[in-house]
């Protein structure tokens, strides 16, 4: 019988306590800092946001003729196409005065797209759409268009775009206005003749 080769040990170190292990005083620490906050989060006052006084359940008080349209840059880009005049076909839809309202921010995106949309920024100038001047500086239109329906919740939002009709629907009481075919249509207002049955 051969003799037993013995291999010596390689890199042998010595064990050490892992940095997660819960005998270590700054991890009972961490945890004791979490319960508390946690603890704190549960016993402070919620915060509930105030109501509108304008709604009565879904429906909104404060829409009446002559009603205010918010108009977007693909709803009058649209309305073109269509060889639809805005203000009368809104008035034909809602069956009633309707005043097209345009924000600095809507304007600003019209003249940013330069000579394509030249009919539809000399159609904005005209005197029966109303300017509305917006506190957000050059942000984007949708995001502004948001803010107004959200804040005054008086106006009916035009647009076609329909990532936008999406955030609109999240706002109670206040209806959006698309076009459908060859005229407007308006969604969460019964009592508009364009409204989808």
């Amino acid at each position: 019988m051969g003799k037993a080769k013995k291999t010596r040990k390689f890199a042998v170190a010595k064990k050490v306590i892992s940095p997660k292990d819960n005998r270590v005083a700054a991890n009972a620490e961490a945890a004791k800092k979490k319960q508390e906050a946690k603890r704190e989060k549960e016993t402070a006052p919620k915060q509930v946001e105030q109501a509108v006084s304008a709604l009565f359940f879904q429906y909104n008080t404060q829409l009446g003729p002559p009603y205010h349209v918010l108009v977007d840059t693909n709803f009058i880009n649209y309305s073109i196409r269509k060889k639809l005049d805005i203000v009368r076909a809104m008035c034909d839809c809602l069956l009633a005065k309707c005043i097209p309202c345009i924000t600095d921010c809507v304007m600003g995106e019209l003249e940013k797209l330069g000579g394509k949309y030249k009919i539809a920024l000399r159609l904005t100038k005209d005197a029966r759409f109303e300017r509305i001047p917006c506190s957000c500086k050059g942000c984007y239109a949708d995001d502004c268009l948001t803010q107004m329906a959200k804040q005054w919740r008086c106006f009916i939002v035009a647009t076609c775009d329909k990532e936008l009709r999406g955030r609109i629907r999240k706002i109670p009481g206040v209806p959006c206005m698309y076009i459908s075919g060859y005229r407007y249509t308006v969604e969460r207002m019964p009592e508009a003749f364009g409204a989808p049955r």
